[in-house]
């Protein structure tokens, strides 16, 4: 068997699945296009996608829940200056197609000439950062409650405080082609996978929740079951050490946050800010600041969506551009925004690859992909031993961030109390307050343990929701406020 280039591959993928079966060829996105272009308009593209998505949870412990569902269409858009034209159909027949393009011209004045030159089609160029295969069948159905079994018994065989356990397991196979208005077509086959564990623990009628789990772009064999014992394992430490969780103290203090998952706080302080479109419009506390100083030297911040297999990852952005790794500040100085192709545009600069897209009835946005801190030259053990009197956080919930001020509050959902640089015991309730590009000038000691996050990051921004992952080494933060309930 002869194999193809793989962006050849996906290519093909893409028109057996979106193009073929409603009697579409390329020559139908270039009139689509063209139809468009006859008024006068800055861009445009075609933006079509199938999506197959299964899940399965258990609960109490059985299966109560299965789920499938497939989805497809098309999203037509037109761009003018700052004005955005949209339609999205999930009819992909040729005259809905032309319906579409005929509506978002709409936006542009109508041009001299009837007649627009249709460009050479040309392949966008892409990355093979995953296997463009379909993970919901590479794991029969019986398997899968059998996987979901397993966790169950697991966690309750580690310890008799574990009264319940919820598990889920979710599958997504996505393939999306991206028509532009110069003639680039780029696809993508896009896997996602996800294992998650949930245990309730209970002690003296006090009951404390803990939660792990992961995945990314491959198939349902990642869950090994060395794999699922780390899960169950880490989501049972957390509700244990929960139970003896005491009241959190409040107040201005050294904190330091741990490796890996705790850099959601990176992503949410820092990294919306350094969106394009924020920026674009003066909105963000990062605002007209490149080439300054926003952070403490040895912070380096980077979205980077090349990583192979990870949650966060593309071969191309949802305009069919390459993605990159994008060193966003240096050395505590910031040096670039992420950017999706409108405010590129608009900014004077290129795109990044990061503009996406929840689904084909979604315009693109620019959005966060893999953003991580790289690490330092310290042992993380030696910075939980600098901490005269402050607070160790090494897991996450919720939180929320105003990009225009840059405040944010954080809760985190582990947390123990540091005296003389001993840990004395876990604390619940701690919530951090902060201005991300004060925060980020605190950083006073940084870690040689970058990590990134199991894969497990769901970004939300106007409505849409995008996987992505998360990082940062262990690192700490001097005078950071801390809202407690002690």
């Amino acid at each position: 068997m002869i194999s193809r280039e793989p962006t050849i591959e996906r290519l093909a993928t893409a028109r057996q699945l979106l193009l073929e079966p409603f009697g579409l060829d390329e020559s139908h996105l270039a009139q689509a296009l063209a139809a468009i272009r006859a008024h006068e308009v800055d861009d445009a593209d075609l933006y079509f996608q199938y999506t197959r998505a299964e899940g399965w949870s258990l609960e109490e412990g059985i299966v109560k829940t299965g789920s499938f569902s497939i989805d497809q269409g098309v999203g037509v858009r037109a761009v003018s200056g700052e004005k955005t034209a949209f339609a999205y159909s999930d009819d992909l027949s040729a005259a809905s197609l032309m319906d579409a393009a005929h509506t978002v011209r709409a936006i542009g004045s109508a041009g001299k000439s009837a007649k627009v030159r249709i460009p050479k089609t040309k392949i966008a160029p892409s990355r093979s950062l995953y296997p463009a295969l379909d993970p919901i069948a590479t794991l029969g159905s019986t398997d899968k409650v059998a996987l979901l079994g397993r966790v169950e018994a697991l966690a309750r065989a580690q310890d008799p405080r574990i009264v319940q356990v919820m598990a889920g397991l979710a599958s997504e196979y996505d393939v999306v082609l991206v028509a532009r208005a110069d003639g680039t077509l780029a696809a993508d086959v896009r896997p996602l996978v996800r294992l998650s564990v949930t245990v309730i623990a209970e002690q003296g009628g006090r009951r404390e929740v803990g939660s792990s789990g992961g995945g990314g772009r491959f198939g349902l064999a990642y869950f090994d079951d060395a794999l699922i014992a780390e899960y169950v394992g880490e989501a049972v430490r957390q509700a244990l050490t929960n139970l003896d969780a005491r009241p959190a103290p409040a107040g201005e203090m050294t904190v330091v946050l741990g490796a890996g998952w705790p850099g959601v706080l990176l992503h949410e302080a820092v990294g919306h800010g350094l969106e394009g479109d924020f920026n674009r419009k003066g909105s963000s506390a990062f605002s007209g600041r490149l080439g300054q100083r926003v952070a403490a030297k040895g912070v380096t911040i980077l979205d980077d969506g090349t990583l192979p297999d990870r949650r966060g990852s593309l071969n191309i952005d949802d305009e069919g551009h390459a993605t990159q790794a994008n060193v966003l500040i240096e050395d505590g100085i910031l040096v670039g925004y992420m950017q999706d192709a409108l405010n590129a545009r608009l900014m004077g600069v290129a795109p990044t690859g990061n503009g996406r897209r929840e689904s084909y009835a979604s315009l693109p946005l620019p959005r966060m992909t893999n953003t991580y801190m790289l690490g330092g030259d310290k042992d993380p053990r030696e910075i939980v031993a600098s901490i005269k009197k402050g607070l160790y956080a090494t897991n996450f919930g919720g939180g929320q961030v105003d990009i225009t001020s840059g405040k944010f509050v954080f809760s985190a959902s582990q947390a123990f109390w540091v005296e003389n640089g001993k840990i004395q015991y876990p604390v619940k309730g701690a919530t951090l307050v902060g201005n991300g590009p004060e925060c980020m000038k605190k950083v006073s000691l940084i870690g040689n343990d970058m990590r990134l996050d199991s894969g497990v990051g769901t970004c939300g921004k106007e409505g849409q929701s995008v996987p992505v992952g998360v990082g940062q080494p262990t690192m700490r933060i001097d005078g950071l406020t801390v809202g407690g309930t002690a």
